[in-house]
């Protein structure tokens, strides 16, 4: 471990919404006051599902956390441990041994809920005494709501899942990102003149509910394209729906993005995925959606104008 000195936030950070940017403002601010590095704690997999055996499905991967963390918060480095590890480890033992001497923290951020060490037994209240023996900082962050919704990655799980973007993002503080590398499709999208990405979005993390959404592409590079984004199973063409897949086509875009990272930001549903009478049907529905991304779009700019 390099020998910097640390203000990190403690925590999953699933989808890295308003709840956690609490956190992260408070790492940064400290940090900014103690002359440190502002950073972030995570796990490798969801505790929940270590704890319980059962699959949680997630709103990122852990790059798209690391990118969320950096790009909103300043968060400069995140470390990933692994679960497994930390779950034995005493409490006691993760704070002195773990965090001061092995990350070189001075200060520690972490939420009302947060439990760590064997069995859980580390709580906040065990945290902040134990740094104020220790001489180290510690800031316990309340819980943070909206509309009197305590603001939760399982709420927000639930709205992603159905569809509901703009209110994700609400909770959020940021669109709902999905990354993955661009493969090799059927290519019926460019038959159609309509060409599409192709895009594996990593294990584990879930997708939008089926549909196709007005959403903005960041491409290699640093550049962003608007895009009207297919996520579901393409009833129209393939007949046995087997396999979903998440299909940008990038609007006022030429070029091969094959084997290149992308990262999506979903920010409005237009329609549910359905079966047209055929592909001719097919391409005048995306062409109209087209349309609707671009007015979407061009009101939000005005709104924020």
């Amino acid at each position: 471990m390099d020998n910097k000195r640390k203000v990190i936030a403690l925590g999953f950070f699933d989808g890295v919404h308003l709840g956690h940017g609490a956190l992260l403002r408070a790492v940064a601010e400290r940090a900014r006051g103690l002359d440190a590095v502002p950073c972030a704690f995570t796990f490798d997999q969801s505790p929940a599902a270590a704890l319980t055996g059962r699959a949680v499905p997630l709103l990122t991967g852990i790059e798209d956390r690391k990118w969320l963390m950096g790009t909103l918060y300043g968060t400069q480095e995140v470390v990933v441990a692994p679960f497994g590890v930390m779950r034995g480890m005493d409490w006691r033992d993760f704070i002195a041994g773990y965090l001061r001497e092995g990350l070189g923290a001075v200060h520690v951020v972490a939420g009302h809920d947060f439990r760590f060490g064997r069995d859980g037994e580390g709580t906040p209240q065990g945290l902040a005494e134990e740094c104020a023996r220790l001489g180290m900082g510690c800031d316990i962050i309340p819980k943070v709501e909206l509309d009197g919704v305590t603001i939760s990655s399982t709420h927000i799980r639930a709205l992603v899942e159905a569809g509901e973007l703009e209110g994700a993002a609400r909770f959020l503080g940021h669109p709902h990102v999905l990354s993955g590398v661009v493969v090799h499709g059927n290519e019926l999208g460019r038959t159609l003149g309509t060409p599409t990405a192709n895009l594996v979005a990593p294990e584990g993390v879930i997708a939008p509910a089926f549909g196709v959404y007005a959403a903005r592409v960041l491409l290699p590079g640093g550049k962003s394209r608007m895009a009207v984004t297919n996520v579901g199973v393409r009833p129209t063409v393939n007949a046995s729906r087997a396999g979903v897949t998440v299909e940008p086509w990038i609007l006022d875009y030429q070029g091969d993005l094959y084997g290149e990272p992308i990262r999506l930001e979903f920010h409005k549903r237009l329609r549910p995925e359905r079966k047209f009478s055929g592909v001719d049907e097919l391409r005048e529905a995306i062409l109209e959606n087209a349309a609707q991304t671009r007015d979407y779009f061009a009101a939000k700019g005005r709104a924020q104008c």
